[in-house]
């Protein structure tokens, strides 16, 4: 693999807030689904018009569903 990807995906994977469209492409599944589980989990914050979503907040809520 490419070293400029791998640094993109570590940078990636260390952020602590990321946009809608970044996190969705973090964990893999659609926008809408993404943004869902976001405002469900209660990691988003609104500043304006820009949305940013909490991952540690968000990991810990997807850490109850896990089987």
């Amino acid at each position: 693999m490419d070293a400029h990807i791998q640094n993109n995906k570590r940078k990636h994977l260390s952020r602590k807030f990321v946009r809608y469209k970044e996190g969705a492409e973090m964990y893999g599944m659609g926008l809408s689904k993404f943004q869902e589980i976001a405002k469900e989990a209660h990691a988003t914050y609104k500043i304006n018009q820009l949305v940013l979503v909490n991952t540690e907040i968000l990991d810990e809520f997807l850490e109850l569903y896990r089987e």
